[in-house]
């Protein structure tokens, strides 16, 4: 395998890259000046295959024993930039770009499952990881248990023989809320599992799940990474330490692979083989996991990113760290007047000085607790629905992590195929709004929720 030849998603050069400060990451990394153009922005490859030096070249890297790009459902090169960039920011060895969030997160999760496993996850989620956990993951044989984020006792007592991960959100959607990551990561090495992180909310200018203990982190790409509301894409990062042979849990990253002629991906790509010596971080990283979801997962099930969404994600991360400031203080200050308002009834954000969970955003987020968080108007169900109808420059969207600030009632939205349980148990009920806050002028932001919340009184 050449070194030369890296590059097959972005993957091997992003963690044997030295780390500079976030902004100048931001801008550069994972991309190189084209050299052929000069152009200094990796462009739109917005092609499908790839020619091959010759049957030998192509062998080759159908047979992973060289990179290079072959067909853009394994791989492109404006999203080898991307990987790139994001592996960088979140301190990984490898990433993958996959179509949106909910790809990444079922890509990731073939890595580990085989009909009749479990994973444990935290019952504080995005509704639409409910309902994928709970009912596409069912029909493929897998179990998710869900558990309250602070429930350590249950997590542990949820665990057993076929279970392969716990899973998270750093900060939950909808509530804000902030998971205590170290806990989880306590759990998960006494049971030689892997801690898997959504850290979509958060993004990795706030929080850095693999400083805390996370092996592997998500992101829905579509939400602050793109931070435009324009484009859907999903990332999976590998921090690449996990011993994915320990004591038989993970035979799909461990076992011989047929379809690879016997191949053993963690023996080729994990921190002891070829590849990590090849560049360097023998013993320390490797990229087993993402190479497994590109070559396996990604290969088969086939949901792979656009080229040009993918560009436009890279566009959307140079200015992460300067947005998510704005959206951190923003979002505090609206939080702090709904706090204050006469027809409000609650607001759950762990940014605000009396949320059970400020503590923890001060020791994983000390930068600032993201700009989504929820809040109850006084009168329950009805009154709800006429805050989010009563907006005027706020707008009424299914989504978060836009630069404008966006509304929502989970109850008869995201989390409506919930049942009552779940939607409170998610902190969704029915006199929940939602709100994703943008970088407008914080004041412009009150005055709207001010006369939306006056005029359902």
């Amino acid at each position: 395998m050449a070194a030369e030849e890296a590059g097959f998603g972005g993957a091997l050069p992003a963690g044997a890259t030295p780390e500079k400060s976030f902004q100048t990451m931001c801008l550069y990394a994972g991309q190189k000046p084209d050299p052929t153009t000069g152009a200094r922005i990796t462009p739109i490859y917005q092609n499908t295959g790839f020619m091959f030096k010759s049957t030998d070249d192509a062998a080759a890297k159908f047979g992973l024993s060289a990179f290079g790009p072959i067909y853009t459902r394994l791989g492109n090169p404006t999203c080898d930039a991307a990987e790139g960039k994001i592996a960088a920011l979140e301190g990984g060895m490898a990433a993958l770009t996959v179509s949106s969030g909910h790809a990444a997160q079922m890509i990731a999760f073939t890595n580990l499952m085989n009909a009749g496993d479990n994973f444990i996850s935290t019952k504080q989620l995005y509704g639409g990881s409910i309902t994928q956990f709970s009912r596409q993951f069912a029909q493929f044989g897998w179990e998710a248990r869900f558990v309250d984020c602070d429930d350590y006792d249950g997590m542990q007592k949820a665990i057993d023989g076929k279970t392969k991960a716990i899973y998270c959100e750093s900060i939950c959607n909808p509530g804000g809320v902030m998971t205590d990551l170290a806990k989880l990561s306590e759990i998960a090495k006494k049971n030689g599992l892997p801690l898997i992180v959504d850290n979509t909310t958060a993004t990795p200018y706030l929080c850095r799940p693999f400083e805390h203990g996370a092996d592997i982190v998500l992101h829905s790409a579509t939400k602050y990474l793109c931070g435009h509301g324009n484009a859907l894409a999903g990332f999976i990062v590998e921090k690449g330490d996990f011993d994915w042979s320990a004591g038989g849990k993970f035979p799909i990253l461990s076992s011989p692979c047929a379809s690879y002629h016997g191949m053993n991906f963690y023996e080729t790509f994990g921190k002891d083989g070829p590849v990590a010596e090849m560049f360097g971080t023998k013993g320390k990283t490797g990229l087993a996991f993402v190479v497994g979801c590109r070559t396996l997962g990604l290969r088969d099930l086939g949901p792979c990113a656009s080229p040009f969404n993918a560009f436009i994600v890279s566009m959307g991360m140079e200015t992460l760290g300067l947005r998510m400031e704005r959206h951190c203080s923003n979002a505090l200050a609206v939080a702090e007047f709904l706090e204050k308002h006469a027809q409000v009834e609650s607001v759950s954000y762990s940014g605000l000085a009396s949320s059970k969970y400020n503590a923890l955003v001060k020791k994983y987020c000390p930068k600032g607790a993201s700009g989504l968080f929820t809040f109850s108007a006084k009168g329950g169900f009805e009154t709800a629905k006429k805050v989010v109808n009563n907006v005027k420059m706020i707008s009424l969207i299914a989504n978060l992590g836009d630069v404008r600030t966006l509304i929502a009632h989970p109850a008869s939205m995201m989390h409506s195929q919930l049942t009552e349980e779940q939607k409170k148990a998610a902190g969704a009920d029915a006199s929940v709004i939602r709100m994703s806050i943008g970088i407008e002028d914080p004041q412009d932001i009150i005055n709207d929720l001010d006369q939306a919340l006056k005029a359902s009184a």
